[in-house]
């Protein structure tokens, strides 16, 4: 499976450092488990990330505008935001919404074995319906 980073930064505030994250291959487990589990290690860098990511022989694969807005409750990080297609890459000033529907995202960065959190995540879904409808997402049938 390849080696998968992700970088994002804030596009409201300049000067903001870039954020890269490893996210790791989901764990084979219990089917009855309610949420995705795996490694994540986050890091925040300089502002010359993406030069660093080509010279160390990555590529960059895709790229999107997310606005929105992001909630706490307790360690659970909500995000709900409409994610916009880059009509010129590099470009963010040019960009069309792929959907009208906003994207709600729920995650939680715990230690191993914590599986009671996602007991707490299927409990914070069923307050959001029927307006949201949370459901795990397989990794590999989008690749």
């Amino acid at each position: 499976s390849p080696f998968v980073l992700r970088a994002r930064r804030s596009m409201d505030k300049s000067g903001m450092p870039w954020h890269l994250r490893y996210l790791g291959q989901p764990e084979i487990g219990d089917k009855n488990r309610h949420a995705l589990v795996r490694n994540c290690v986050d890091i925040a860098t300089s502002d010359n990330l993406t030069d660093f990511l080509v010279e160390m022989g990555f590529r960059m694969d895709h790229e999107f505008v997310a606005k929105g807005h992001v909630f706490r409750k307790g360690i659970m990080k909500i995000v709900v935001y409409k994610i916009f297609r880059i009509l010129m890459p590099g470009n963010t000033e040019s960009i069309e919404p792929l959907s009208l529907s906003y994207l709600v995202e729920l995650n939680v960065v715990a230690p191993a074995g914590q599986d009671v959190v996602s007991d707490d995540m299927r409990n914070f879904a069923e307050q959001l319906k029927p307006l949201v409808h949370l459901e795990k997402i397989d990794p590999k049938r989008l690749m």
